[in-house]
């Protein structure tokens, strides 16, 4: 036994330090295979994201279509008493913010009623698109039990925006709402459907969402992925009256369709608006002063309304109106009866003399003062 422990004994040293340099080698070439592999890393090229995720195109559809609403809100500011039965009211005037969708190329806009509502309903609202054009706008009926207006501006060339389906939208589908909040320009947010079919209020919103809606982007669009409108953005639960993750939408198809309702009833209740003021009517002696003959018979316009009909017609200060429709002119009530026999968006013939010549231009019609829609 004492034989064995010393054969041991001397054999342990060289056992224990060849296993010790076969762990040494064995990490040396893990190490070195370590390298040979960084090196390989740092040489190749680093990757290249082709498609990246974005919806720019999305949002380059939809904007152009999303317009800054400024009104100017009528409301009483105090009430003093000047006598046992007599109450002076004293009125201001406070600026309201809010955004609209432009959704027909004729000019009609929907926003919300709150972004427009004043006392006795004296609107006085302008309207600013997307590539910084102001136009005044006509507050042509609303429905305040929904929290709906339609607006009407005179302008061509108007993008509508493209409408999607919301009826396909499911919780969790992306979603991006794009107004003019705090009076700081058109600015988007991204978020998702949080929740479908939800009552607010008596208001039904049936789109809640997380996507920020801060005060001015009432009136504004809710979209799809793809750049559709899929809702009206409306309101907030929020104690801090900015944005805390719960907004709600109205669908695009309970809103437009409301929407058709309504113009559908304010083109009955509208007389045309043609959108110039005339001076007296010619007859032989204005008529020798002004351009010097004695035959020029008609109305001579002095102001042409900016963006108004008579403007996109080509009418100018300076014409004579001397046709209008079939009839002649013969005075300023002459061509009121004929315009107010006419109704928004219908199509007359304004015949007028400008410099030695008569021309006739096709005129749509447009809206003049607001009109209240009982619904």
């Amino acid at each position: 036994m004492d034989r064995v422990k010393t054969i041991l004994q001397y054999l342990g040293w060289p056992v224990a330090c060849g296993v010790l340099a076969a762990i040494v080698f064995l990490q040396y070439q893990q190490l070195h295979q370590v390298s040979l592999l960084l090196e390989r890393v740092q040489e190749a090229p680093a990757p290249v994201i082709t498609n990246p995720i974005t919806f720019a195109g999305a949002i380059k559809s939809a904007a152009p279509s999303v317009v800054a609403i400024n009104a100017t809100r009528l409301n009483v500011e105090s009430v003093e008493r000047s006598g046992d039965d007599q109450l002076n009211l004293y009125l201001g005037e406070r600026p309201s913010l809010g955004s609209g969708i432009i959704v027909d190329q004729r000019g009609y806009i929907i926003t919300n009623f709150h972004v427009v509502d004043t006392l006795f309903d004296t609107f006085d609202t302008e309207v600013t698109l997307y590539d910084g054009r102001k136009i005044p706008a006509t507050v042509i009926a609303w429905d305040e039990q929904n929290d709906l207006a339609v607006l009407h501006i005179n302008m061509d060339g108007l993008p509508p925006i493209p409408v999607g389906d919301p009826q396909s939208l499911q919780v969790g589908d992306i979603v991006f709402a794009i107004g003019y909040p705090r009076n700081i320009g058109q600015s988007v947010s991204q978020g998702i459907v949080s929740a479908l079919s939800r009552n607010t209020g008596g208001l039904i919103a049936n789109i809640q969402t997380d996507a920020a809606i801060n005060p001015g982007n009432s009136g504004g669009a809710l979209i799809d992925s793809s750049g559709k409108m899929i809702g009206l953005n409306m309101s907030i639960i929020s104690e801090s009256g900015s944005s805390e993750g719960i907004g709600f939408a109205t669908t695009a198809d309970v809103a437009l369709t409301a929407m058709q309702d309504m113009i559908e009833q304010a083109i009955a209740a509208n007389s045309g608006y043609l959108g110039v003021i005339t001076g007296e009517a010619l007859n032989s002696v204005s008529s020798l002063l002004f351009f010097g003959v004695d035959n020029i018979r008609g109305m001579l316009v002095e102001q042409v309304d900016d963006g108004g009909p008579a403007m996109r017609a080509g009418i100018k200060p300076g014409d004579v109106i001397t046709r209008v429709g079939e009839s002649e002119v013969i005075d300023a009530q002459n061509i009121m009866l004929e315009i107010r026999n006419k109704k928004p968006g219908d199509t007359v013939e304004i015949q007028v003399f400008r410099d030695g010549h008569s021309l006739t231009l096709p005129t749509v019609l447009g809206f003049g003062q607001a009109v209240v829609i009982d619904l």
